[in-house]
């Protein structure tokens, strides 16, 4: 089976870069550092290989050799970052299940960042030092794919490189283990338990589900390309002069070669298509959540602002802005209620909150429409102590024969959806226009 076209994983790989950004924002607000370092090293991953994919598509020059060093030690870095920042999400949740991190003071939050920091950064930046013992030559480059590290395959090599994400898997399994243990058997504590600021009860599973899709992942992917470079044949360690006695050369691979050699057209895609599926599966997690459903309504409020757009309070109004509500309820008549604020003002005349009804309409046999506008006190007009309401109110109620004239509540009536009453505040001052 051929690899799929590079123009396919150059858009996938842009998309999943995006799709890292996206959610990082908040997520910083949650002090949990395993979290925000999988979406950098999954986005990062996928910037760079998007990059990659689009320099050198149709090309093996090398046209930027220090580019292509950064480019080589971060893909050593990947082989076990995601690992890593699956382990500590891992970890970290295990605590939380079981009482082990409560983080009270600024000291202990950022002695847990301290440990994050050592485990999602420090073992990616061992895991360079290791790979340059085993390193035959600077970096190799594929076409369509762009420059890739390359490692004399001896037995340094599997303990220096290719068995640390399995390693890692295993560790971050015992804790995803031990977390799923804890919670179901204290699952009545847990669901008293006040988990540390940020981190609601919805994140805290769907983090659990990250990290057990990440376990599954790595281990037997992991298991299954130690095997494979097991079968091609160790050759024995030498010594370190002659592991790096050509390390100055690059090799430049043309497509048609390494895309009709099976393992090495499944090392290559696999590496940087599985950075894809870590962005796609964190967004699918992570970016439908009501906390991101929130930020994409902000988002799009500031915008509609910046363009000029109509916009509607996301909590209610705070202040006297125009704002339009409907509501619909079984009935057979039309009725359209209009309530006009204002903001709290000192005034030698105070009301009290009421609605002001200035149209009712028969409509047949369709549900009743409740119209309410919010008008801004730069409509509003404006009512001496001397001027009284009652004569315009009851000049606004004359109704046709049959129709019983609603008495305007104090409050919403009770059959009114929830969503009314709470973009519905009380005002010092309510004035009929």
């Amino acid at each position: 089976m051929p690899p799929p076209p590079n123009q396919l994983y150059t858009a996938f790989s842009f998309i999943g870069f995006v799709l890292c950004a996206i959610p990082l924002y908040w997520h910083l607000e949650a002090w949990n550092t395993g979290t925000c370092l999988y979406m950098i090293w999954a986005g990062l991953g996928c910037l760079m290989q998007c990059i990659n994919s689009i320099v050198w598509n149709k090309n093996m020059v090398n046209r930027a050799p220090v580019y292509c060093d950064i480019s080589t030690r971060i893909q050593v870095a990947l082989n076990v970052a995601i690992p890593a920042c699956s382990l500590c999400i891992n970890r970290r949740l295990y605590k939380i299940a079981s009482v082990k991190a409560v983080m009270t003071t600024r000291k202990e939050k950022r002695r847990v960042v301290i440990q994050d920091l050592l485990i999602c950064v420090g073992i990616p930046i061992l895991q360079i030092i290791a790979q340059y013992v085993v390193s035959l030559n600077r970096y190799n480059i594929f076409e369509d794919y762009g420059p890739a590290f390359v490692s004399e395959l001896t037995p340094p090599t599997f303990f220096l490189f290719i068995t640390w994400p399995v390693a890692i898997g295993f560790v971050s399994l015992f804790y995803c283990v031990r977390t799923t243990y804890t919670f179901y058997k204290c699952q009545r504590q847990f669901s008293e338990l006040t988990l540390a600021p940020g981190l609601s009860r919805g994140r805290y599973f769907r983090l659990m589900a990250i990290g057990a899709v990440e376990v599954l992942g790595t281990i037997p992917l992991g298991t299954y390309f130690i095997v494979c470079n097991a079968k091609q044949g160790v050759k024995p360690w030498k010594s370190w002069a002659d592991t790096h006695s050509n390390y100055s050369e690059v090799n430049q691979v043309a497509g048609f070669i390494w895309k009709n050699i099976p393992s090495v057209a499944l090392a290559l895609e696999v590496s940087r298509w599985s950075l894809v599926a870590c962005a796609f599966l964190f967004f699918a997690l992570f970016g439908f959540a009501d906390e991101a459903r929130l930020h994409y309504r902000r988002a799009y409020m500031w915008l509609a602002a910046r363009l000029g757009f109509p916009t509607l309070p996301l909590h209610g109004p705070s202040h006297a802005n125009s704002s339009v509500s409907y509501v619909r309820n079984k009935g057979d008549v039309s009725v359209s209620v209009v309530m006009t604020t204002r903001d709290k003002r000192r005034s030698s005349v105070s009301f009290s909150d009421q609605l002001s009804i200035q149209s009712i309409s028969i409509a047949g046999d369709i549900e009743p429409d409740f119209k309410i506008e919010q008008y801004s006190s730069s409509n509003s007009v404006a009512l001496s102590s001397a001027e009284s309401l009652e004569p315009k109110m009851q000049a606004q109620s004359t109704l046709p024969a049959g129709i019983i004239m609603p008495t305007a509540p104090a409050s919403v009536p009770p059959h009114f959806p929830n969503t009314i009453k709470s973009t519905i505040r009380p005002y010092s001052g309510v004035h009929a226009v």
